[in-house]
């Protein structure tokens, strides 16, 4: 009577929606008084996102407009690795952030136990950088996407595909 429901687990970012957030940022950077001047940039790359500056402080001041601004637009920051702020040329300081995409094999792990141990009669399957849950049930599936947002992950999770 009933066929196998599923649904996906991934860990994506909105690339337009962070595109959007730099040139706001970078707007804004332009604007400000205590930025006249400045030699702060901000650089997307395909994975990461290279913060410059002159001086850590200003550094720190324009990721924090970064996260203001990401946050405004609904990207988490689960999502970013903060690397270590490093010398760069003429005197300024550079730090780089990680842009995770997907689900890396560590946190699969994760994610599967906390399912597995959920005792509910549902498979999970890691696929690539995303995860497959399938179940009679669609309770049951209701009921891991629940335990899944509550549970304390270090990456932001999105469910798609519930079939």
């Amino acid at each position: 009577m009933s066929s196998e429901s599923s649904f996906d687990i991934v860990s994506k970012m909105d690339m337009q929606e962070l595109t959007n957030a730099v040139h706001q940022t970078e707007k804004e950077i332009e604007n400000r008084f205590d930025f006249k001047n400045s030699k702060s940039s901000l650089k997307l790359e395909k994975d990461a996102l290279v913060v410059a500056s002159e001086d850590e402080y200003k550094l720190n001041a324009v990721i924090d407009i970064l996260q203001t601004k990401m946050v405004k637009r609904g990207i988490t920051l689960k999502n970013m690795d903060f690397g270590k702020v490093e010398p760069a040329s003429l005197g300024t300081v550079r730090q780089r952030l990680g842009l995770r995409q997907g689900i890396d094999q560590e946190n699969a792990k994760k994610i599967n136990i906390l399912i597995r141990d959920s005792k509910l009669k549902v498979k999970s399957t890691i696929q690539g950088d995303q995860i497959r849950v399938t179940g009679k049930s669609r309770d049951d599936l209701q009921q891991i996407i629940q335990l899944l947002r509550k549970a304390d992950l270090p990456l932001d999770l999105q469910f798609n595909n519930l079939k």
